[in-house]
């Protein structure tokens, strides 16, 4: 059985990051994704969230000697950004974990938050409910020496992971992270990333805004699946890659899982993927909340980081010359 080899990615990621600063916000400036999303759990799933809990992973490089820190935009459930459901009565908890197993324990390579999910020694854990004094402000975790995160070689650096999860009421969070050298304002870390298995997000209202996510695809990577829910039938998805000119994927109603399984190409192999979605102009949904994931031919969960590995892909488009019968 293959393994997708993380290796490769770290090759690529450190050819990318060596020349370029990448920035930490998650979701990142590409993404154009307005928020992540967790709901309380006792939300009904049709708002957009299976499971109430969402992991991302930052990675520090190994070359970083000064402290960082995690912030979280609007980590509160209150106010005008947050979605109420009949009166906010909803509490999240927000967890920073480091040490050994963060990321290498196999529970937090999965997308169910079950078993060792929450491996590694917890640094810090916060539960916000609707207090005002956080509401549409930065909250800070840290600052972190960078080796209090698990040393992964083959990601080039020091991991440390953060864990949403919704723990009472039925309300959603929306919030953004960014991991930082500052405390007061957003300074990214030179050459770090940020990645996950799941992404739980909110579409923008406006139908003109496409949002996009970038797996990465490795050696030996055949075919992929991808699953989506509650995409409310809200348009389209399509794939863009230095192969494909926007195939299109399966969608979800509400409340529903949609899969579809796309073959990949040679020239596809360690490159990254523009997963689009694109709203339906007509119907003009708001507050549309959708989860993610992909996996390969053996059921292996793929990556997706905030900054794409080797750049936003574009199609390449072939020529093909016939020639002409005599």
């Amino acid at each position: 059985m293959y393994m997708w080899s993380i290796k490769t990615i770290a090759l690529v990621f450190f050819v990318f990051t060596s020349s370029f600063v990448l920035a930490q916000g998650v979701p990142g400036a590409d993404e154009n994704i307005p928020f992540l999303v967790t709901f309380g759990n006792e939300a009904e799933q049709g708002y957009g969230d299976d499971d109430f809990s969402q992991s991302f992973f930052f990675v520090v490089p190994e070359t970083q000697i000064t402290p960082v820190f995690i912030r979280i935009f609007d980590p509160n459930v209150g106010g005008e950004i947050d979605e109420n459901i009949g009166g906010f009565n909803t509490k999240t908890r927000f967890s920073v974990y480091g040490g050994a197993k963060t990321y290498s324990e196999q529970d937090a390579q999965k997308i169910d938050p079950v078993g060792k999910f929450k491996s590694g020694n917890m640094l810090d854990s916060r539960v916000f409910g609707d207090e005002l004094e956080f509401d549409d402000k930065w909250f800070n975790f840290g600052p972190y020496n960078p080796k209090e995160g698990e040393f992964v070689e083959e990601l080039g650096g020091y991991v440390f992971k953060v864990i949403s999860e919704g723990i009472v009421g039925n309300d959603g969070n929306l919030f953004r992270y960014f991991m930082s050298v500052d405390k007061d304002k957003n300074e990214e870390v030179e050459g770090g990333n940020a990645f996950t298995y799941e992404y739980s997000f909110r579409l923008h209202d406006d139908v003109d805004q496409v949002s996009h996510i970038y797996p990465y695809v490795g050696e030996g990577v055949i075919s992929i699946k991808q699953y989506n829910f509650d995409f409310d039938a809200d348009g389209v998805l399509r794939v863009i890659s230095i192969a494909k000119n926007g195939e299109l994927m399966n969608t979800s109603r509400e409340a529903d899982w949609a899969t579809s399984t796309h073959t990949i190409k040679d020239e596809e192999h360690n490159t990254s993927l523009d997963i689009q979605f694109i709203k339906a102009k007509s119907k003009k949904i708001k507050n549309n909340n959708i989860v993610f994931y992909l996996t390969n031919q053996y059921g292996e969960f793929l990556p997706f980081y905030t900054v794409p590995i080797g750049g936003i892909p574009k199609f390449r488009y072939k020529a093909t010359i016939k020639k002409k019968s005599e």
